[in-house]
């Protein structure tokens, strides 16, 4: 599978396009992809995208980046390598949505990856439930606590450090996975951390 995480410039895949695309081949954990471009000509760029990612209008739409087109051409290109192409992490659908909508507007019309997805904030909520514990809801909402810095701490990791960078989701994608599914740590940034459930 392949852990992946993308940053954008607004939350709607068809109004909004990338800024950043980080992936982890889980099988291969020491292969790995990060690439950055600027705003898509003519789409929107909402503020608290900025403000979440760190970034100024300049940087945003800084002439010298590549084109989303090309991230994403360089991406599929970078997963031809991978023999299981599913995509997985925190709440994955939104990164495979934005790859989605991104490969159309550059014109790649052959999708190599699959509707299905490996998501972790299910994964967690039934090894949650699976070892008697109540997964978290959020009060005001009423649905479900568990975002990815809720997973990480769970998965006994810090919560993921701000600014937001789409490698640094993908590695926290990867490792909560191979702990959640497997009781194993896979990274080596996170090898100081143990996992809770095993001590």
């Amino acid at each position: 599978m392949i852990a992946v995480d993308v940053e954008t410039f607004g939350i709607e895949p068809h109004k909004h396009s990338i800024f950043s695309v980080g992936a982890i081949d889980f099988s291969n954990p020491f292969r790995q992809f990060y690439e950055e471009c600027r705003a898509m000509d003519g789409l929107h760029v909402e503020q608290a995208s900025l403000d979440f990612l760190g970034l100024t209008q300049e940087i945003a739409t800084d002439p010298d980046k590549q084109t989303e087109s090309e991230l994403v051409q360089k991406f599929i290109v970078w997963t031809e390598e991978v023999d299981d192409k599913t995509f997985a992490g925190q709440n994955v659908s939104f990164d495979r949505d934005f790859l989605k909508y991104a490969a159309e507007r550059s014109g790649h019309v052959n999708w190599p990856f699959a509707h299905r997805t490996i998501d972790s904030h299910t994964l967690c909520f039934m090894h949650m439930v699976k070892r008697g514990l109540t997964p978290p809801i959020d009060p005001i909402k009423k649905h479900s606590a568990l975002n990815l810095d809720a997973v990480l701490n769970y998965c006994g990791i810090p919560e993921e450090p701000v600014p937001h960078n789409a490698l640094t989701g993908a590695k926290s994608h990867a490792e909560v996975i191979s702990r959640l599914l497997y009781d194993k740590k896979l990274l080596p940034e996170f090898e100081r951390y143990d996992i809770p459930w095993q001590s």
